[in-house]
C-alpha cells in the first residue's frame, strides 16, 4: 500500500533454463491459461486476455476465485467494496459493493485482503494515521454482504502494521505482513506470526525479511519490503513474493522469498531471497536472466488469483494462471494518482538459484522461481 505519510507500489526468457523446461515454456505460451489439474479447477476460458490495464485506476489488487467468479476487493474513500465478475478484466467495470465503511474513524484505509477459511470469507486490511496504523479484520459468509464490525488483530509486539494476508501452510495457519521494528518509520521489513484462528493470532513474531539487498534499496528513506504474497511451488515449497522499493517510483518491483525445502518458516535464514527483481521496469535491479516490462512501469502489490485464495490450489509447472498487480503505463507520470489495476499472468520457472553472502547456512539455494507475464 501507497500513501504520501508513509514517506514520500513478452514473454520472459531464460536461456539458462534445461531443455525439458524451455519446451514447457513454449507449451505454457499455447496453453495459455490452459486447464491444469483437477485439484486446482480449470479458470473460466475466457481468461485467456491479453497483457492490459483495466478501466479501474486504483491500487493494491486483492482477488480470489470462487468457482467462475471472480470477487475482488478494494479500498474506496472511508471504507472496503467488493466486485465479482466472470472474468478478471470485467472486475473494473463489475458494481461495487461496500462491505464496510470507517464509521469509528479508524483513518486511512489501505490494501484490504480478501481469503477464504472454512468457507468464510475474511478481508484483512490497514486502518490508522501515520505511526497509528494496525491491521483489521472483518468477516462474512459472504463475499459482498453480511460482514460485521472490525476487530483489530492483536499481532505480536503490537507495531506498525500494514498489507497483512492469512495463509494454511501445512496444515499451520500463518499471518505474513509488512512493519517496523519499532516505533519509528525506519524500515519496513517482512514479519510471519502463527494464527490459531483466522483472527487470533499466536506467539512471537518473526522477521522473514529486511530491505538491504543493492536492487531493492534504490528508492527508499524508508526502504521498504511490503505488500507480501503466499504460494506454494510444485515442489510443495512456500514462496513470500513481495514488493520492493518505494511505491512513489518506478523502481517499485516484485520480488520473491522461497523457503527451503523443510525450513522452518520463523527461522530467517530459512528463507532464500530472489538475487534482483523478478517483474519490474528497470533492468538494472532485474534478476539475471528476467527482462524488465514492456509496457508497464513500477509493477508491484499483486495478488495471485488462486482457486478460493487457498496456496494448497497453487498452480503446477506448466500453464501461466492469472494474476493481477497495479502499474502505471509507459509514457505516463509515474504516480499514485495514475495506478491502474492491470491484469497478467505467471508460470513457475525451475531450476533457479538464488545465492547469498555472509549469513548462516548454505549460501545458495535451487529451486522454482516465478515468471510474471504482462
Amino acid at each position: 500500500m501507497s500513501d504520501p505519510t508513509r514517506k514520500p507500489r513478452r514473454l520472459f526468457r531464460r536461456s539458462s533454463a534445461p531443455g525439458a523446461l524451455a519446451l514447457a515454456a513454449a507449451l505454457a505460451a499455447t496453453l495459455f491459461l490452459s486447464p491444469p489439474d483437477t485439484a486446482q479447477g480449470a479458470p473460466p476460458a475466457q481468461e485467456a486476455a491479453p497483457q492490459g490495464q483495466t478501466s479501474l485506476r486504483a491500487a493494491d489488487p486483492s482477488v480470489l476465485r470462487v468457482g467462475s467468479t471472480y470477487v475482488g476487493v478494494q479500498s474506496t474513500g472511508g471504507g472496503i467494496v467488493v466486485r465479482q465478475a466472470s472474468t478478471t478484466d470485467g472486475l473494473a467495470t463489475a458494481p461495487a459493493r461496500q462491505v464496510w465503511a470507517d464509521s469509528r474513524g479508524r483513518g486511512e484505509v489501505w490494501a484490504p485482503e480478501i481469503v477464504m477459511d472454512g468457507g468464510r470469507y475474511y478481508i484483512y486490511f490497514t486502518a490508522g494515521v501515520g505511526a497509528a496504523h494496525r491491521m483489521f479484520v472483518i468477516s462474512s459468509t459472504s463475499p459482498d454482504s453480511g460482514y460485521g464490525a472490525e476487530t483489530q488483530l492483536a499481532l505480536p509486539d503490537g507495531k506498525w502494521a500494514i498489507d497483512g494476508t492469512l495463509f494454511t501452510f501445512e496444515g499451520q495457519r500463518w499471518f505474513v505482513w509488512s512493519g517496523w521494528a519499532g516505533d519509528t518509520n525506519v524500515e519496513q521489513n517482512l514479519y510471519i506470526a502463527r494464527m490459531s484462528s483466522p483472527t487470533q493470532p499466536t506467539g512471537a513474531r518473526y522477521v522473514i525479511s529486511q530491505p538491504r539487498e543493492s536492487w531493492e534499496r534504490v528508492v527508499g528513506n524508508p526502504f521498504i519490503n511490503e505488500s507480501p504474497e503466499a504460494i506454494k511451488d510444485p515442489n510443495g515449497q512456500l514462496h513470500i513474493v513481495y514488493s520492493a522499493n518505494g511505491s512513489w517510483s518506478e523502481q517499485y518491483c516484485l520480488a520473491d522469498l522461497r523457503l527451503r525445502k523443510g525450513g522452518d518458516p520463523t527461522y530467517v535464514w530459512d528463507w532464500y531471497k530472489s538475487n534482483g527483481c523478478l517483474f519490474g521496469s528497470n533492468r538494472s535491479t532485474m534478476m539475471a536472466g528476467w527482462d524488465p516490462t514492456l509496457y508497464v512501469n513500477g509493477p508491484g502489490h499483486h495478488t495471485f488469483v488462486l482457486l478460493h485464495g487457498d496456496i494448497n490450489t497453487s498452480p503446477p509447472a506448466g500453464p501461466r494462471f492469472p494474476s493481477m498487480y497495479h502499474a502505471v503505463a509507459k509514457g505516463t507520470p509515474y504516480s499514485w494518482a495514475n495506478r491502474h489495476w492491470y491484469t497478467g499472468t505467471f508460470a513457475w520457472w525451475g531450476d533457479t538459484t538464488y545465492s547469498r553472502a555472509n549469513v548462516p547456512g548454505p549460501t545458495s539455494d535451487k529451486g522454482w522461481s516465478l515468471k510474471f507475464f504482462e
